[in-house]
């Protein structure tokens, strides 16, 4: 068997993945099946840092459009990021993952507060660490979150799991024709305005050599694949 590629990853994940085919909330069977797919990682003793989103409950940005304060909507973002986080410790644990959730916005009845030298010592304890409220600062969003605690907690790769295997120039679930990229440098995505992640978290990647993996994570077993395959997904580095 071939060896991993990665030693400690940061997984970022959308948070519409959870919502499944009702598209709002949190759907167990959805949570079920990403834990499957994590703890497949995680059974290698690969460290896991993961970050999901909170677009299948709230996004700040959209109710800013619609009249709400930005920085009050930013934060029901957060808060609906650990709603999220807690629904995926809990179906990692029950498929026997060891877990911890930790949130940049004070929780401390079902979270830790994120310190960075705590959140690297569940790593190296063998623990999966869920990073829920984003920065706990508004006008960021959760790939700014990912890119920063993937350079904080020293990520060998920021893994961004989507519903599409990789960056194409178009969205290609409308165009037929889009075409993917299987290599991007960081300058790529930022001049063609390829909007995978946003400005901040490219950025943070490029300044901190940290490579951008992006795949399709509603397939099944292609976590795993990814840790084992270049080729996977669509690979954004220097």
């Amino acid at each position: 068997m071939k060896s991993p590629l990665y030693n400690c990853v940061l997984l970022k994940l959308s948070g519409e993945i959870l919502a499944g085919k009702k598209k709002f909330g949190i759907d167990p069977k959805q949570a079920k099946y990403l834990a499957n797919e994590i703890s497949s990682i995680y059974k290698l003793g690969i460290g896991i840092g993961l970050i999901i989103g909170a677009g299948n409950i709230f996004r700040g940005m959209k109710a800013s459009e619609q009249g709400m304060d930005r920085v009050t909507g930013d934060y029901l973002g957060m808060l609906a990021t650990i709603m999220n986080a807690i629904s995926l410790q809990d179906a990692l644990e029950k498929n026997n993952c060891q877990t911890r959730t930790l949130s940049a916005i004070n929780v401390s009845q079902i979270s830790e507060p994120y310190i960075r030298r705590r959140a690297i010592r569940h790593i190296e304890k063998g623990r999966i660490v869920i990073i829920a409220g984003g920065t706990g600062n508004p006008f960021f969003t959760t790939d700014s979150a990912a890119a920063l605690r993937a350079t904080e907690l020293g990520a060998d790769v920021l893994i961004k799991g989507t519903k599409v295997d990789g960056i194409y120039n178009k969205d290609p679930i409308i165009h037929k024709n889009a075409k993917k990229y299987e290599k991007l440098l960081y300058s790529d995505v930022i001049r063609k305005d390829l909007r995978v992640m946003d400005l901040t978290a490219i950025t943070l990647c490029k300044e901190n050599n940290i490579p951008i993996r992006v795949f399709n994570v509603k397939k099944k077993g292609q976590l795993k694949k990814l840790i084992f395959d270049k080729d996977v997904g669509t690979l954004v580095s220097e």
